[in-house]
């Protein structure tokens, strides 16, 4: 089972495919930092400063400003992210994030679907408002408790 989220970014899809890999970009949206410039092969360590947290995701695949796709999550489910980048003109991009790898069968598949659904949109939401405007506070916003 898969769970798909688009967004329009009005920018081109160099600029967002950037913003993922470059490790200086994706704290202004996404995590606090990145260990290293994401590149095919590469394991990398994602670090939220304010939770305290971190997590390594295995970048499986890259086709620069048009997809990325990688590994996450516990090894017992090992979700597989796609991140797609369809660009419409030079200034207009369709971003679409594909994530699979849940339990059909587990008690939990619908409250993790809602919930991972909603910290997709939030990235998102947060990557637009950095791209389109600049704004780069937005990204430990989301309160869950």
């Amino acid at each position: 089972m898969n769970n798909l989220t688009k967004m329009k970014i009005l920018k081109p899809a160099s600029e967002i495919f950037e913003a993922f890999v470059d490790p200086l970009k994706i704290g202004n949206f996404w995590f606090s930092s990145s260990s290293a410039r994401w590149e095919q092969g590469k394991t990398i360590t994602l670090k939220f400063d304010e939770y305290k947290a971190q997590l390594d995701l295995h970048v499986i695949e890259i086709e620069k400003n048009r997809k990325i796709v990688f590994k996450w999550g516990p090894a017992i489910e090992n979700f597989i992210v796609t991140i797609t980048l369809k660009e419409l003109e030079h200034s207009k991009t369709i971003i679409e994030i594909n994530e699979e790898g849940f339990d059909e069968n587990g008690d939990q598949l619908i409250n993790h679907l809602v919930d991972d659904k909603e910290g997709w949109v939030f990235m998102l939401t947060c990557l637009k408002a950095y791209l389109e405007s600049g704004v780069t506070d937005l990204r430990t916003g989301l309160v869950k408790d």
